[in-house]
């Protein structure tokens, strides 16, 4: 019963002991930790501010995508059975989502209101100039120009506004930004991976002696790799407090110098709170997993067990 005790007690003493040895290693080896624990730091900073950019790159498209739509202009001939009709042609194209009817009066009203100018001239004339119009929001925003050309052809359609090669610019533009982002984040876990790892190398280079009589003695593969996997794991944890601090506070002072917004209104920041503590979890687990990573590598190249 002893035996079987102290047998499944075995794997529990060599997990604490790791970890014991883990911590011994990075004091013992403390210049070439902080060199590991700053680059990691370094690193994780622009990852960070790389990964908020994305999502606030993303964010701000998905607000611009919800914003965008296509203005239907009316014939003035047309009648209230041709607009119903025209509504029902409308909606039954597969990437419409939904539309709003505008009369000219609602528009001589809107415009009114936007400038002094546009009610006193709107005012001058006789008759209201302005068209009955349909405002037509679609589904996904990359068949928006198709959209427009197939209701442009509607009978009693007048014209179809919608940005033109605007739109298109604008959410071609924010994808080239989103994919570089994805590549520069990927960039520098690999540049993290890489420098841990090389931490690790010369820790196992400067401990080559004290390995090889842990082999002699019999010890297994598992029992030399923990401490190495956790020293990882120890730098890239280390790694990642100042960048989440420095994202938490960096990210709640810049949402409040702009307002929540960069140059217009359109483009809103994401709000800090709880934005904030899932880009700090993220950096967390990403030097975590990091460090480990780079310490097997070392470890299984190095060590060649």
């Amino acid at each position: 019963m002893r035996k079987e005790v102290i047998r499944h007690m075995r794997p529990v003493r060599i997990f604490v002991r790791s970890i014991r040895d883990a911590f011994k290693s990075v004091l013992r080896n403390f210049s070439l930790s902080i060199a590991s624990i700053l680059c990691t730091t370094i690193t994780l900073i622009l990852v960070s501010v790389a990964i908020i950019s994305a999502a606030n790159i993303e964010n701000a498209t998905k607000l611009i995508e919800d914003e965008l739509s296509i203005v239907v202009y009316l014939d003035k001939s047309v009648t209230e059975e041709q607009i119903e009709n025209i509504e029902s042609d409308i909606m039954s194209q597969e990437n419409v989502s939904e539309y709003t009817f505008k009369s000219k009066t609602e528009w001589k009203e809107e415009m009114s209101e936007y400038d002094d100018a546009f009610e006193t001239v709107l005012n001058y004339l006789d008759e209201n100039p302005l068209m009955d119009s349909l405002i037509v929001k679609v589904k996904d925003v990359n068949d928006l120009s198709e959209t427009a050309k197939i209701i442009s052809e509607i009978s009693g359609v007048d014209t179809v506004k919608y940005g033109d090669g605007m739109v298109d610019s604008i959410i071609s533009a924010f994808d080239v930004m989103e994919k570089v982002v994805v590549v520069v984040v990927i960039a520098l876990v690999l540049v993290t991976a890489f420098l841990i790892s090389n931490t690790i190398k010369l820790t196992i280079f400067s401990r080559r002696s004290a390995i090889e009589i842990m082999r002699l003695v019999g010890a297994s593969n598992i029992t030399i790799k923990l401490p190495f996997i956790f020293e990882g794991f120890i730098i890239g944890v280390i790694g990642a407090i100042i960048p989440i601090c420095v994202s938490i506070y960096g990210y709640v002072i810049l949402y409040d110098i702009l307002n929540g917004h960069i140059f217009s209104n359109m483009l809103v920041l994401i709000k800090p709170f709880n934005f904030v503590f899932y880009v700090s979890a993220v950096l967390l687990v990403l030097g975590a997993i990091v460090g480990m990573l780079g310490s097997l590598k070392a470890v299984g190249k190095y060590l060649k067990i």
